[in-house]
């Protein structure tokens, strides 16, 4: 036996159990230590998974892109058409996943705004950068002037930032004059290989167009985005002097406040119009003290470029445009709202029929959520203790439920969103090019037979033949 006197309380412990709870602590300090890395097998997948789930950097991007790039190419139905749709797939992903952190957090943010900021604020203000606006006019330790020039700051780097939705809009026109030049085709009836017979000639009239308009374009996006650098620019730099100007900053990172209240003013009732159209914000995302593309800015960001590849499309002809409208209102809806909302869905029916109890979690506003990668390790624990369970277990059970969460959403993206998708707008729009070539062939057989005493030539009679 062991005794342990203390003043007021005498407690005996048997050196067994000693010895056991001795065992417990060090596994815990252990589990502590290894956390994830001491996963194998399935459950080390299963993390890897959610890892790249969570994480904005190039894994994502390679992921993302592959998600989306794939089955595009599986279906490109020639070398024109798999080789532009791989210039945009890469290149748009690369100003979701990186512009954001390069322009707006590395260079504007680090190495130019930072410098507008007088010297023995300088740190204080930039720490302010990542966090709301609500955030920093509510925190008493900031002085008034540090208020100021974070918000003016912020507003700044993001008019500086115009030069990333301002590229998505122009990425589809870089688009034709990249397949003009490669391949010189300008008729999306022939990039996308519709005439089995390569029939259809190039017009130089269009392809003259094509160029003409995308250099054009590609100009006018390199003075928008200028424009934008410098009125960032000034901003930062005067914001903090100008009640109008801190008004106008807030607008910037805000729209959406402005938004309701100007609705409010005008009359409208509906709250929760109001309070939805409120949420909407172009402010940056916080990613641990670091500036990151937040929904709203991806939501604007794909937004343009709908428009940008159907301003686009026009040039290339009908076809290319229906194309466009038949596959990317769909593809912008889910990627700002699709994924989140269907992962929420998912959740609910998990949550009704009580599976995953310990990875679907209710909140105090009764709002259901799922644990973070990162939380994960002391969730286990926590449940470990409470079971009296080892943590590695638990941790290794918490992983796998956070994975099949995580993955239903992602294989719907894959397999709807990526293959189906693509094989519906595919054949929809072969489908529009045959009606297409049947009604032009029936118009024309029409301007022979308008009299019967004119003669059908054979080759109508044979297109008549055809089309009965």
């Amino acid at each position: 036996m062991i005794t342990l006197d203390k003043r007021n309380n005498n407690t005996k412990l048997n050196s067994k159990n000693f010895k056991k709870i001795s065992d417990t602590n060090r596994k815990h300090l252990s589990f502590k230590g290894a956390g994830t890395s001491a996963f194998t097998g399935v459950t080390k997948v299963a993390d890897l998974f959610i890892k790249s789930q969570e994480n904005l950097s190039s894994t994502r991007f390679i992921q993302d892109t592959v998600t989306n790039w794939a089955p595009k190419a599986i279906f490109s139905r020639s070398k024109a058409d798999f080789a532009e749709m791989s210039f945009l797939e890469f290149l748009e992903s690369g100003i979701f996943y990186f512009a954001s952190p390069i322009f707006g957090e590395k260079i504007f943010r680090n190495k130019i705004f930072k410098n507008f900021l007088p010297s023995a604020i300088k740190n204080k203000v930039n720490e302010q950068i990542p966090k709301t606006v609500e955030a920093i006019t509510k925190n008493n330790t900031l002085t008034d002037e540090v208020k100021k020039r974070a918000i003016s700051t912020k507003a700044g780097i993001v008019l500086a930032c115009t030069l990333i939705p301002v590229a998505e809009y122009t990425l589809s026109f870089a688009k034709n004059l990249f397949t003009l030049k490669a391949f010189k085709k300008s008729n999306f009836n022939n990039i996308a290989n519709l005439d089995k017979n390569n029939n259809e000639k190039e017009s130089i009239e269009q392809q003259n167009r094509v160029e003409r308009n995308a250099k054009k374009q590609l100009k006018k996006a390199a003075i928008i985005s200028a424009a934008g650098i410098a009125a960032g620019a000034g901003l930062a730099l005067y914001g903090h002097k100008s009640t109008a100007l801190q008004k106008i900053s807030k607008t910037i990172l805000e729209p959406g406040k402005a938004i309701a209240k100007l609705a409010d003013k005008a009359g409208v009732k509906s709250n929760k119009f109001k309070n939805t159209i409120s949420r909407f914000s172009l402010d940056f995302s916080d990613n641990n003290g670091k500036l990151a593309l937040s929904k709203g800015q991806l939501g604007f960001t794909a937004l343009l470029g709908l428009f940008g590849y159907s301003k686009a499309a026009e040039d290339r002809g009908k076809l290319d445009v229906a194309e466009v409208w038949t596959r990317v209102p769909l593809v912008v809806f889910y990627t700002t709202f699709g994924g989140e909302m269907f992962e929420k869905a998912f959740t609910k029916i998990l949550e009704k029929k009580n599976k995953f109890t310990d990875i679907v979690q209710k909140t105090a506003e009764g709002t259901l959520k799922t644990p973070s990668r990162a939380e994960l390790p002391a969730l286990a624990e926590k449940i470990a203790k409470a079971r009296n369970t080892l943590p590695e277990k638990e941790l290794i059970r918490l992983t796998k439920e956070k994975a099949i969460v995580t993955a239903i959403p992602y294989a719907f993206s894959l397999l709807f969103m990526g293959l189906t998708l693509s094989a519906i707008t595919r054949i929809w729009t072969q489908y529009r090019y045959n009606h297409q070539q049947k009604t032009q062939a029936q118009n024309n057989l029409n301007l022979y037979t308008f009299s019967n005493n004119i003669e059908v030539p054979e080759i109508y009679k044979e297109v008549e033949q055809k089309i009965k």
